[in-house]
């Protein structure tokens, strides 16, 4: 595999990714580095875009720079390094018949290959040789070569099966030895068959070749010496096409290349589930359900980092390496787009420059330095870099904890103010004692079960770890009166200490944990409230769409019932008629003291499918908006939508009182049909005129205005139809008001 540069190789290695890295390899169609030369941006859309659809593997080929550089120097090429450029070509052509999006669509269609490379493809079959059937000379030539070794192949067979050679034959196989085809004998084969012989193999016998198929072999090596001309001469042709292509060759191979960087990250996520994600420009590193790829049964890491620094107490074996080397995998995988376990939404990976760990112990003969030393040379190249991030193992290691305690505050300090992040471990409370203080540092305890002796690889935000040194050495067998001395001389103060930070940390514990129980309650709580909501929803529809029903039907019927009324006009007929409104009325009454939503101008609302605004409202219409059209629909078929603010519930408005002037009877003598739509005027009408008819008025007035003259109209056709009106006419002086004679 192709080499890491060699800052990135230390890095992967030391984060232990070398065999993330190298599985990832594995889906590469060529060797390459893992870096993305580029707009990181850009890379993200097209690997989002790939991940949608599905798509060919690219066929596995070698890097071709050298081949270009020849091509340069108009060299022939072979016909293997012809079939790799080949290769890409065809699958440009391939790619470009799958059902991509934008960006990819443009991309892809963007690359034209021309004409007479379309040609070179052509003069391949599958196998990466030149097709026979392209050239009658070549053709007859395969043929020959077929017929020559069906031949060869036909007399060792006989040879095999010869009486004569059957005492000597070790098997009746043919077997290969040195590319040549032999039988295999044993010794005094001279006096059966004249042969040549090719080798001895391991039991003493020897490998044959008849003289008898050596013209075969001679005829056979003349056809293929011929076949070699004419494919050299093919080469030196497609040679010649690609020189006069050169660049049109280096274009293809990068963007192949590129296309491969794509394919291969897609279809890495995809066989391990990972997801992928885009550096953001702050400084944050905020995982959920992270797991480091080379931990096999990972404990999934949920840790937010915001400040400047992370300090990670507790002890040793605890996982606070763990934690370290999973927040600066995280970076590295993100900086270079390549997919790990994570919870994508919840997920966040800052941008840094550069990726630095100090973790292994530099001490040796052979660098003759200390441990000490060498971590002071590594954190002195430290103060010539900006915008890294930066983890340090176990940062007091190989001196003084005290004195390197305060050595380092000072220079997280001052490195901490040039953009550099750290995530530093230590089993020493000293340094974390003297940074508790600062704003710009997040303390983090790894917690460790004393009880079962095994780290949880879980992570306590704002508090100080436990060493459980004293523990540590006597589970390892050192005696009890020791570790009792030892106590002794640590000092009480410091060991109660310890004890303080043990409850505290335990306190804390279960606060969190009984937060997230709450948490969860809280959720489950929300989760049933919309699941109410929309059961109410649903209830509230379905009761709508039945009061439609029946108000259709209703509908039909009373006007199958004007209709025969009109045929045959009876009192008691138009009396049950009128009970029926009456009914109806109360019910849309009754109904109306039910709460509703109230639409009030500006709101946001939802029309059959259509999502709008409420421009205005006008008696049981409103004006709406919808995407810049603006439609006059009925008020009782808006819905408000989610996002509308302040809903208040208040009874339905009312509809328009009809005055009467003058009772008789219980029937009006007039009424007014002012500010009324045309259905609803002729049903005022209609019902009007049925009460007149039903208390034996003969006289009424329908009082329509001047206006347009519009309900004028209306009312006139309406009365020319009815069959019991005897006279009607419009009352002198243009006061707008029609007399109707009963």
């Amino acid at each position: 595999m192709t080499e890491i540069s060699n800052s990135n190789k230390s890095i992967v290695q030391k984060l232990d990714l070398d065999g993330y890295i190298k599985e990832f390899q594995t889906f590469l169609a060529r060797e390459k580095p893992v870096a993305m030369q580029g707009d990181i941006n850009q890379h993200y859309r097209y690997i989002k875009a790939l991940s949608k659809v599905e798509f060919p593997t690219p066929s596995s080929v070698p890097n071709l720079d050298n081949e270009l550089a020849r091509i340069k120097k108009q060299a022939v090429l072979s016909l293997d390094e012809i079939y790799s450029f080949v290769t890409m070509f065809s699958y440009f052509n391939k790619l470009s018949a799958v059902g991509f999006t934008e960006p990819l669509i443009s991309w892809i269609e963007g690359i034209e290959i021309p004409e007479e490379i379309v040609d070179v493809i052509g003069y391949f079959n599958d196998d990466g040789q030149i097709n026979p059937e392209r050239d009658p000379e070549l053709y007859k030539l395969e043929y020959a070569i077929k017929q020559n070794r069906r031949d060869i192949k036909d007399t060792l067979y006989k040879l095999a099966h010869s009486s004569k050679l059957r005492d000597y034959l070790v098997d009746t196989q043919v077997h290969f030895n040195g590319g040549e085809e032999t039988l295999l004998v044993r010794g005094g084969f001279n006096s059966a068959v004249k042969a040549t012989v090719v080798a001895r193999s391991s039991g003493g016998f020897f490998y044959i070749l008849p003289q008898s198929i050596s013209h075969l072999k001679d005829k056979e090596s003349a056809l293929l010496s011929s076949k070699e001309e004419i494919v050299y001469r093919y080469c030196k042709e497609i040679s010649a096409i690609f020189f006069k292509w050169e660049r049109f060759l280096t274009f293809i191979n990068k963007e192949y290349d590129r296309f491969d960087h794509y394919q291969a990250r897609v279809n890495f996520a995809r066989a391990k589930e990972y997801e992928f994600i885009l550096p953001s420009k702050s400084k944050r590193i905020k995982l959920t359900d992270f797991a480091h790829p080379a931990i096999e049964k990972p404990v999934p890491v949920t840790m937010d980092f915001n400040k400047q620094i992370m300090l990670i107490t507790g002890v040793n074996a605890g996982g606070k390496t763990m934690l370290l080397k999973s927040m600066l995998s995280a970076v590295y995988m993100s900086k270079y787009l390549l997919p790990f376990r994570c919870n994508e939404s919840e997920t966040e990976v800052g941008h840094y420059k550069s990726i630095e760990a100090v973790i292994d112990d530099p001490q040796s003969v052979k660098n003759d330095i200390s441990t000490f030393a060498g971590r002071m040379q590594e954190f002195a190249k430290l103060f010539k870099k900006e915008n890294a991030i930066v983890g340090v193992d176990e940062i007091e290691l190989g001196t003084d904890s005290d004195e390197a305690a305060s050595l380092f505050r000072v220079m997280l300090d001052d490195l901490s103010k040039k953009g550099i992040s750290f995530i530093v471990t230590t089993h020493h409370k000293r340094l974390a004692s003297l940074m508790a203080s600062d704003d710009e540092v997040e303390l983090i305890a790894a917690l460790y079960n004393e009880e079962r002796r095994i780290p949880t690889y879980t992570f306590l935000q704002g508090s100080i770890g436990n060493s459980y040194a004293f523990e540590t050495a006597e589970r390892y067998g050192v005696p009890v009166s020791i570790i009792e001395e030892a106590k002794r001389v640590y000092g009480e103060d410091k060991e109660n200490l310890n004890e303080l930070i043990e409850k505290s940390t335990t306190l804390e514990l279960k606060m969190r944990m009984k937060i997230a129980k709450i948490d969860e309650e809280l959720k489950a709580v929300e989760a049933t409230k919309i699941k109410l909501k929309e059961e109410e929803f649903r209830l509230q529809e379905e009761h709508r769409k039945a009061i439609a029903t029946l108000e259709n039907r209703y509908n039909c019927a009373t006007k199958k019932a004007r209709e025969a009324l009109k045929a045959k006009e009876s009192t008691e007929g138009r009396r049950l008629l009128n009970v029926a409104h009456q009914r109806k009325e109360f019910k849309q009454k009754e109904l109306a003291k039910v709460d509703k939503i109230v639409l009030k101008e500006g709101d946001k609302v939802k029309y059959r499918s259509h999502k709008g605004e409420l421009v205005s409202l006008r008696g049981k219409d409103a004006t709406i908006i919808v995407d810049g059209l603006k439609m006059r629909v009925p008020l009782s078929q808006l819905k408000p939508r989610g996002d509308t603010p302040n809903v208040k519930l208040k009874p339905k408005p009312k509809k328009p009182k009809v005055d009467v002037n003058v009772e008789k009877s219980g029937a009006s003598v007039s009424v007014k049909l002012l500010g009324m739509y045309a259905d609803e005027a002729i049903d005022t009408v209609d019902k009007f005129l049925s009460d007149a008819l039903v208390n034996n008025l003969s006289e009424v007035q329908i009082i329509h205005g001047t206006g347009g003259g519009v309900l004028s109209k209306l009312v006139s056709e309406y009365l020319k139809r009815h069959p019991k009106i005897g006279k009607y006419y419009r009352m002198p002086g243009n006061l707008g008001i029609t007399v109707v004679e009963l």
